[in-house]
C-alpha cells in the first residue's frame, strides 16, 4: 500500500482537493494536512512518519516541512508540485493538474 500525504498551508483548498481526488485509488492511502498552526488539519509528526510520499504545493512548504519535522523525515520522497494558491477546492484545473502530475511520482 502506497501512503501519500498532501500538504499546503491551511489544508483548505489544494491539499484536501488532492486527498479527495485520490481517495479511492486502489493500493493508495491518502491524507492531507496544513503546515500552519491554525490549519484545519495541522500536520503532525505521525502524519509525516506514516507517509511514503509527501507532496507539498510550494517550495516554502518543503522548507518549512524540513525545518519543523527534520527528525521525522527518513525515507519519504518529498515532492514539490509548484502549485500556487490560486485555486478553489475541487477546481477543475487543479484536479487536472493533480491527475496528470501525481501518478508519475508514485511507483
Amino acid at each position: 500500500m502506497k501512503k501519500l500525504l498532501f500538504i499546503c498551508s491551511q489544508n483548505k483548498l489544494r491539499s484536501p482537493t488532492a486527498e479527495t481526488v485520490f481517495a479511492n485509488t486502489p493500493n493508495w492511502e491518502v491524507r492531507s494536512a496544513g503546515l500552519n498552526h491554525d490549519a484545519i488539519v495541522p500536520l503532525s509528526k505521525e502524519d509525516v512518519e506514516w507517509a511514503n510520499y509527501i507532496f507539498v504545493m510550494e517550495t516554502a512548504h518543503k522548507k518549512k516541512l524540513q525545518s519543523k519535522f527534520r527528525g521525522s523525515l527518513k525515507n519519504q520522497k518529498v515532492i514539490c508540485l509548484n502549485i500556487p494558491d490560486d485555486y478553489e477546492y475541487m477546481d477543475e484545473d487543479l484536479v487536472k493538474i493533480f491527475t496528470q502530475r501525481i501518478p508519475q511520482f508514485v511507483n
